[in-house]
């Protein structure tokens, strides 16, 4: 059994761990990720496509709910809404991804059996902060919808199609929205986009975990909101032909992300 404790650590104080050793990286590692991610989805298809249908799936299902509500003029920010809970729906990838490549047995029950720890573990907290930022979504496209189209419903979403394009404050309504969901998308994907994966290696706590994402995005600024660029074009040209694009896309990603993880993180063992 590998023994995790850290024989730096000061005798003062017992079990205690460093911060995880964030390193710089390149936009030529971001490409070297993706091809690292493509070559997962290759040799893992089954895996890929089944969590990326899944996801797909949900999507539709959110979209119908809010018709069956009369409540089609919700769809695009429900589907954009819905676009970021995918970091935390790639759980099961990053697992995946981690047993190629530390050449481990892959297969249904090891891969469903480690999502399902985690709900005792760090990672189950961090479903609560894409949570908040989902609500957050949601409150600030209502908030905008009652301040720049009043408080009304539409018969529609062709009629809210047209009511958004075809008047000043429909436009303002969409410069603004856009705006504020970029802010909420780029908090949100610096808080998760290395704390998920780090969190399903290594018995972190979700602080540290979304402490040391930030400390990546900060640490190598332009190719990691280069990355955060790519998520963002592709899950949208995804979501369009009614999210069946995600069923490819999101393992894509996912297993990228679980790559990029590894070269942004020094491991344990690396630093030891």
């Amino acid at each position: 059994m590998t023994d995790n404790t850290d024989t730096h650590a000061p005798m003062s104080q017992p079990g205690f761990r460093k911060d995880p050793e964030v390193r710089k990286i390149t936009i030529t590692d971001v490409v070297d990720a993706l091809g690292a991610g493509l070559r997962d989805f290759r040799r893992a298809p089954a895996y890929g496509l089944a969590f990326g249908s899944f996801f797909a799936i949900g999507g539709v299902l959110i979209i119908l709910t809010a018709a069956k509500f009369h409540m089609s003029y919700l769809s695009y920010p429900l589907a954009a809404g819905f676009v970021l809970i995918g970091p935390f729906a790639a759980v099961g990838l990053y697992e995946v991804s981690r047993r190629i490549d530390s050449g481990e047995h892959l297969s249904w029950r090891a891969i469903f059996g480690t999502m399902w720890a985690q709900k005792s573990r760090e990672l189950s907290w961090m479903a609560f902060v894409v949570l908040f930022v989902q609500i957050m979504w949601m409150y600030q496209v209502r908030l905008l919808l009652a301040l720049f189209l009043g408080f009304r419903s539409f018969a529609s979403f062709n009629e809210f199609v047209l009511q958004v394009i075809g008047t000043s404050e429909g436009l303002m309504f969409l410069a603004v929205g856009h705006v504020v969901g970029a802010i909420l998308s780029l908090i949100l994907f610096s808080l998760t986009v290395i704390s998920l994966p780090l969190l399903m290696e290594e018995d972190r706590d979700f602080i540290t975990a979304m402490i040391t994402s930030v400390k990546a995005v900060v640490t190598s600024p332009v190719p990691m909101i280069g990355w955060a660029f790519i998520v963002t074009i592709t899950l949208i040209a995804s979501i369009v032909p009614a999210f069946v694009g995600l069923v490819v896309t999101l393992p894509v990603l996912g297993h990228t992300t679980w790559h990029i993880y590894r070269k942004c993180v020094v491991h344990e063992s690396e630093a030891a």
